[in-house]
């Protein structure tokens, strides 16, 4: 399941595309332009889709705007589309263009796609849940306040976070995070979780879950 933001100003095309994703047991919120969106929630957004043709702020605007705001795959909806509209918006961070009208099968088959091979690295920031990790800072903030976290307990967290779901044996982690290389063995990492949790804990936060007798996993 992945949650999609739909915004395109024909009403009559949000619902199909609601009413067709919803069926691959997608979570999808739809808009009629920009002015209705919340910029702090395109953060939990895995894919956006734009219409190119909108009154006030058109899709390339639109992306524009949100772009460096989020790392998801952004796809323009278009009726027509020129060599020069196609340069233009891959040049200001789209991924790909579906035409007017289109099929629902196609639809599907597109956004399918580009959730699976959606595997690019992060190059602003990573949010799950509550927490938000600045790649290139690498720092850990929960509920808008930042973790004082060592380097080895920040790279726990990340490696975690990034695999949600997953879980790590001690010695996957160990074998994961760089600064474990020269160490005798994995026992450090029971003691890097147990001082990430306490940090978190004072924040009513606790993503980092044991499973017992094979590791931990973030939930």
């Amino acid at each position: 399941m992945a949650n999609i933001l739909a915004v395109d100003d024909e009403k009559a095309v949000l619902a199909l595309i609601k009413n067709v994703l919803i069926r691959d047991g997608h979570k999808v919120e739809i808009a009629s332009g920009g002015t209705e969106l919340n910029t702090k929630n395109l953060k939990y957004y895995d894919l956006i889709l734009l219409d190119v043709m909108m009154p006030d702020e058109n899709g390339f605007q639109l992306c524009e705007r949100i772009r460096y705001l989020v790392d998801c795959p952004i796809l323009f909806l278009t009726a027509k589309v020129l060599e020069e509209d196609m340069i233009q918006g891959f040049n200001i961070g789209a991924d790909d263009y579906i035409m007017k009208p289109f099929r629902p099968g196609e639809l599907r088959a597109r956004i399918s796609a580009h959730l699976r091979r959606e595997k690019r690295e992060k190059n602003n920031a990573l949010h799950i849940g509550q927490a938000v990790f600045y790649l290139d800072k690498k720092q850990l903030m929960v509920n808008e306040n930042v973790i004082q976290l060592t380097k080895s307990e920040y790279e726990i967290c990340e490696l975690l976070a990034r695999h949600k779901g997953t879980v790590f044996t001690k010695d996957k982690i160990y074998d994961c995070i760089s600064d474990y290389r020269g160490e005798s063995d994995s026992s450090a990492i029971v003691e890097h979780v147990k001082n990430i949790r306490a940090k978190l804990k004072k924040h009513d936060y606790v993503p980092i879950e044991t499973v017992w007798g094979i590791g931990y996993k973030w939930r």
